[in-house]
């Protein structure tokens, strides 16, 4: 097998959305300063997620009930076509006498391609399933960043930003150069614009979509993977903590391929001769505390798609997360295969 490619060292007179009835019930708003994060709202989120928030999770949902009180929810629906789900929903106390009496919520707007670290809390196209949340390089720390996914089209993660006011304008700005903003919805979003930047101003939050913090990131990513959002593991001054697969992208996903779409069982059984040999130089590494092989092979199989690798996942992503001190990120991926592929995706509803 070939070496791997090299890796990159370690507002306004209306609220200017929706349509005429909705900007009437929408009308009033505080102008007030942003009020501080209550703790019992905090208390629930660890509760039911495990997850800390970020405080610009709650400083959005207040910006939304301003824009409209009787279903902050919706308050981008008309204007940008996102809906506010996940941790929102928990917000709006939707969990509270749901239809589906044990939600999980690690599962709540998970998609095929989502991995343990991302989080869903903006939906938006059905049609790809684009969906824009958090990712996190450990359970016990807040977001790296937001990122967005089309998980009709793949497994890529795109970073947009480090706070969801970041991310929205960055969706806003892409859609307006997918249609003239003079057409309809153009003062909308103009106006939803202009009262994003000015919170995002108040509240001391960056608007790029690639932040200093993020680029800090960056330098400590040691690989990154299928989705490309990157994995970082902590790696010592002697190197220690990852080594590199003894396969490029393009020849590991030609061997993935190859499993996938064999013809039969005999086939496939041959076909996975060099995944297994792979296999074998994680359990290696991890013996010599190279923790991140193993990471980056679980979750390049994971980003894959195919149900075929889901028992090496198991194998070897688990693990990975336990020799890491990341124990969350491999009860959530347990629990995502085990339902992968079924339409569960709102834990609320009755399934």
């Amino acid at each position: 097998m070939t070496g791997r490619a090299k890796r990159k060292p370690k507002s306004s007179q209306d609220l200017g959305i929706g349509n005429g009835e909705l900007k009437k019930a929408c009308r009033e708003e505080s102008r007030a300063s942003p009020a501080p994060v209550r703790s019992d709202q905090r208390d629930e989120m660890l509760q039911l997620y495990k997850l800390q928030m970020p405080e610009d999770l709650y400083h959005f949902w207040d910006f939304c009930k301003e824009l409209c009180p009787s279903n902050p929810r919706g308050a981008l629906k008309d204007a940008l076509g996102l809906q506010l789900v996940g941790p929102f929903d928990i917000l709006a106390g939707a969990h509270k006498g749901a239809d589906n009496p044990q939600p999980n919520f690690h599962l709540h707007w998970r998609y095929l391609y989502d991995p343990p670290e991302f989080q869903t809390i903006l939906l938006g196209s059905g049609d790809t399933q684009h969906h824009i949340g958090y990712y996190r390089d450990a359970p016990d720390s807040l977001p790296v960043f937001v990122g967005g996914n089309e998980a009709k089209k793949g497994c890529a993660i795109a970073q947009m930003g480090d706070n969801v006011f970041a991310a929205v304008l960055l969706y806003l700005s892409g859609r307006r150069k997918e249609r003239s903003s003079k057409r309809a919805g153009g003062e909308a979003s103009d106006g939803l614009e202009a009262r994003l930047r000015d919170r995002a101003e108040t509240l001391g939050l960056s608007l790029e979509q690639k932040t200093k913090a993020m680029k800090q990131r960056d330098k400590k990513v040691v690989t990154k993977t299928f989705h490309g959002a990157g994995i970082v593991v902590p790696v010592d001054k002697n190197d220690v903590g990852y080594r590199e697969l003894p396969e490029t992208d393009a020849g590991l996903k030609k061997i993935l391929k190859a499993i996938a779409e064999a013809r039969n069982d005999e086939e496939r059984v041959k076909a996975f001769g060099p995944l297994q040999e792979m296999v074998t130089f994680v359990q290696f590494a991890n013996d010599e505390c190279d923790y991140g092989m193993g990471y980056e092979l679980g979750m390049d199989l994971f980003c894959y798609g195919s149900h075929y690798f889901h028992k090496v996942i198991r194998q070897l992503l688990p693990m990975a997360y336990s020799l890491l001190k990341r124990n969350l990120f491999g009860e959530i991926l347990e629990a995502h295969l085990s339902s992968r592929g079924k339409d569960q995706l709102d834990q609320l509803s009755a399934h």
